[in-house]
């Protein structure tokens, strides 16, 4: 399938590991050329240096922590002063920490607050008049199968990533006009840092449940690999995508029950 994407710009946050990473992979593979941020510059140029070795100056490197106000304006910046256009952001960050209300404090809400929903916030702001300029606009947020079934324990990510869920359907509506389309992508018991840092939180509470347990959720019988939510994520920002909008799609094994 001729994704349509040679020439096409990209921004992928959280771009140095896991599904970041395999999604910019993913996207350079098809032609396009991504500016790839991080917050962890060694990691960031190290996975920016595998990139250039075959795609060359298609690759840009840009520290930066989305949690900060300024800096996704400013990675948004670079990469249109290297090419000139921007046509595709994907909005990825690594998960708040779990919790329950009684164990998160106003620090934690605040921190998750930034990271999970203030950051897709600057970042449209930032690439939309780029990509009310381009043909085919993107904004795809990579979220969690949470906005569809709350997970117990996970509730910053019930709450927040919810609200970017509904920020994203807002936005559809309100951009439909210009082109520019705007989804959400949903992993869950994904080969990533994230599953985890899950898994040892919940070895922590008490839950004996090991990894043939933890799959007995998933009806596939497996867990999924970064690159399968990257093929997601890449048919979202190619122009075959161009009748999808407002949608929130799990790729998660069919572990998730719920109807909407």
């Amino acid at each position: 399938m001729d994704t349509q994407l040679e020439g096409r710009v990209a921004l992928v946050t959280g771009a140095s590991r896991g599904i970041g990473r395999a999604t910019a992979g993913a996207l350079l593979a098809e032609g396009a050329r991504v500016a790839l941020c991080a917050r962890d510059a060694k990691t960031l140029e190290a996975s920016a240096a595998h990139f250039r070795r075959q795609y060359g100056d298609a690759v840009l490197a840009c520290p930066a922590d989305v949690a900060r106000e300024g800096d996704v304006e400013g990675v948004v910046q670079s990469a249109v002063a290297r090419w000139g256009r921007l046509d595709v952001l994907v909005n990825n960050a690594g998960g708040p920490p779990p919790g329950t209300f009684d164990t998160t404090g106003d620090g934690e809400w605040r921190s998750a607050f930034e990271l999970t929903l203030m950051s897709v916030v600057r970042g449209v702001r930032a690439a939309l008049p780029h990509l009310r300029a381009s043909d085919a606009g993107r904004v795809i947020n990579v979220l969690s199968t949470s906005v569809k079934e709350p997970l117990p324990g996970m509730l910053l990510s019930n709450s927040l990533r919810s609200g970017v869920a509904g920020l994203a359907k807002t936005l559809s509506r309100e951009l439909a006009a210009h082109g520019i389309t705007v989804n959400n992508v949903c992993p869950a018991h994904i080969l990533t840092g994230r599953l985890r840092e899950v898994a040892a939180y919940r070895a922590a509470q008490g839950e004996t449940t090991d990894a043939r347990g933890a799959l007995s959720a998933v009806p596939l019988g497996r867990f999924g690999n970064p690159s399968e939510v990257a093929d997601v994520v890449v048919f979202l920002a190619s122009k075959r995508a161009s009748y999808v909008t407002g949608a929130t799609i799990p790729v998660d094994g069919g572990s998730t029950a719920s109807l909407t």
